[in-house]
């Protein structure tokens, strides 16, 4: 539980420091295309934030498998989906796009098991 409180603290940081980086340190760097990767990279990012700590909260009122792999799918899904489009708007390398929907895939793996813990539990 508390494990993914902190998980949601520490990447609700990042992306809104990693948001005012793209916005004010990369600004004039990248173009307006690698711009907007960059910026998808920070709303992902934020918005399975709030999923991570939707989890932590959840813990509390019940221990899941299904709960504790959404958390895990979510957690991965950013590293994956938004570090790839990190990566992949500054540097170009067009591998790193390749695997975004990974990242994709473990989120909505994420929110599936966080559905059927509702189903079970709620």
């Amino acid at each position: 539980m508390k494990l993914f409180l902190i998980l949601g603290a520490i990447n609700g940081f990042l992306a809104v420091a990693l948001g005012a980086f793209g916005a004010h340190g990369l600004e004039g760097r990248l173009t307006e295309k690698q711009i907007e990767t960059w910026n998808k990279a920070v709303q992902y990012q934020m918005f399975h934030t709030f999923a991570l700590v939707a989890v932590g909260i959840l813990m509390t009122k019940a221990q899941s498998g299904s709960l504790t792999w959404a958390g895990w799918m979510f957690f991965l899904g950013i590293i994956i989906f938004s570090g790839s489009l990190y990566i992949y708007s500054t540097t170009a390398i067009k591998t790193f796009a390749m695997i975004t929907p990974i990242g994709g895939l473990a989120f909505l793996i994420g929110w599936v098991l966080l559905g059927i813990f509702v189903l079970r539990y709620i």
